[in-house]
């Protein structure tokens, strides 16, 4: 009789994480097994993550205000590549993250592009304050304690330049918030204050305030802002700022129903509260508000009203989260073309079928015409997945008629050599795949399944692995109550 054996991989995984203030990077390693048995359709997992290499925390290099220094960022990244004894073309998955206020700078886009085709085959190139929020929350350990215990938490990951919160209950996002708030928005040199952020200067204004860049640091002056930001926070996990409080929202307001029971601070400034990383005591060197900010979160009443739970990374949480949090596996019986692969950002449209094929069919059709005025209104082609969701028990004869019917609705798309690119809920993926191609032998099919997305995610798809699989990042980034 012959011995079942499981098939194994090992992948690499690298997060990097290039923030207002510091530039971190994180080396792991995903173990793939097939959990199935012999006889059983393989089902590949991640049963193992380790942390192989964390890097010092650098200072983000600039070479101006507007501009990131991209050559050293490069040196930087290659470097600790040599001391974690790992090459670019080792890295299978991962994410390279531009966070907080280095998302705004001029060059922030090129330089994403330029690291994603020099350092590795990374699949989530950048995080807007939603998915930074979010990959933090997983990497600060707030997501496994709303998981472990289904209380509902609110991880603040405040930085040099904004403060990303992200409210689970149970293992499910609640939503987000992104708060202009951080240790680097005011700047000094010496006993002089040498920059003012934009939304604090408005604030300033907005108080009538005499505090200006040139002028003395007053540390009075100082705490009242700081107090300020942490009263702010209060008010935002509450859901009720004030008209007042508007300078500091970055995007959209807090957006979940649920009332918070705990809340978890990570980032630099969580780091200013815990000093979890005796070798970065004073990396900020005292020459911002950082600590005074760490202060006067310790102090506030209001916050004090909540239960606080230790984080278990404060500085590290979202480079942790970006290298070992972003990663699914797919179904190993799928139909990709590889010269396709990978595929990145691309937007998911949904198309419940409710169980009833005949229905489903009929509202295709519909769906792909609403997909392609969202997502390439300009007929550019945007590319995008549809979710097939909810497919009845499907027959030989039930496949030929969803293929010829995804076929046909797909003349609808503006550029016909794009891979069509469909994920299902269900386990079909291959036979759909394969059923495609001998339908339309010219089309690129990209067919995966086993994987639990949403409609408005954008997801990320990686090479083929040899365990005949693909990693799979999906991007939440849209919230439905």
């Amino acid at each position: 009789m012959k011995h079942y054996e499981p098939q194994k991989e090992e992948i690499i995984s690298a997060g990097i994480d290039i923030g207002t203030s510091t530039t971190k990077i994180v080396i792991s390693k995903f173990s793939l097994m097939n959990m199935a048995g012999g006889a059983h359709m393989p089902r590949i997992e991640i049963i193992d993550k380790e942390v192989l290499y964390r890097s010092p925390i650098y200072r983000t290099p600039l070479l101006s205000a507007t501009q990131v220094n991209i050559k050293a960022v490069e040196a930087l990244v290659l470097k600790e590549y040599e001391q974690a004894g790992i090459k670019p073309a080792d890295i299978k998955t991962g994410a390279v993250i531009i966070t907080g206020e280095t998302a705004t700078k001029q060059n922030a886009q090129e330089m994403v592009y330029h690291l994603s085709d020099h350092a590795g085959e990374f699949l989530v190139a950048t995080a807007g304050p939603d998915l930074e929020a979010i990959i933090a929350a997983k990497g600060s350990g707030a997501y496994e304690y709303s998981k472990k215990t289904g209380k509902t938490i609110a991880n603040i990951d405040i930085g040099g330049g904004t403060a990303n919160v992200a409210v689970y209950k149970s293992g499910k996002l609640c939503g987000t918030c992104t708060l202009h708030i951080g240790g680097r928005l005011v700047e000094f040199a010496g006993a002089r204050i040498q920059s003012i952020s934009p939304p604090i200067k408005k604030l300033f204004t907005q108080w009538g305030a005499s505090i200006r860049e040139g002028g003395s640091r007053s540390l009075a002056d100082l705490t009242s802002l700081t107090d300020y930001m942490a009263a702010v926070i209060s008010r935002m996990l509450n859901r009720n700022l004030l008209e007042s409080d508007q300078p500091l929202l970055l995007g959209h307001k807090p957006n979940w129903q649920e009332e918070i029971d705990a809340i978890m601070f990570s980032g630099g400034i969580s780091e200013c509260i815990y000093k979890y990383e005796a070798s970065t005591q004073g990396i900020a060197e005292y020459d911002d508000i950082g600590e005074l900010l760490a202060a006067s979160l310790r102090e506030s009443k209001e916050l004090n009203s909540w239960q606080w739970v230790k984080p278990e990374e404060t500085v590290r949480a979202t480079v942790l989260g970006a290298g070992t949090q972003t990663t699914e596996i797919s179904g190993a019986t799928i139909h990709v073309e590889s010269s396709d692969l990978p595929l990145r950002n691309l937007p998911v449209y949904q198309v419940p079928f409710y169980k009833d094929l005949q229905s489903g069919l009929d509202g295709l059709p519909a769906a792909v015409s609403r997909a392609v005025e969202i997502f390439d209104p300009q007929q550019e082609g945007q590319n995008f997945a549809l979710y097939i969701t909810g497919l009845p028990y499907m027959g030989f004869r039930a496949i030929q008629e969803l293929a010829a019917k995804i076929t046909e609705t797909a003349k609808l798309k503006p550029n016909r050599q794009q891979p069509l690119v469909l994920v299902l809920d269900s386990d079909h993926a291959k036979v759909l795949g394969q059923t495609l191609k001998v339908q339309s032998p010219g089309q690129s099919i990209i067919c995966i399944d086993q994987i639990n997305v949403e409609h408005g995610d954008y997801i990320d798809i990686g090479h083929l692995l040899q365990t005949s699989v693909v990693p799979v990042v999906i991007k939440t980034l849209t919230f439905n109550h």
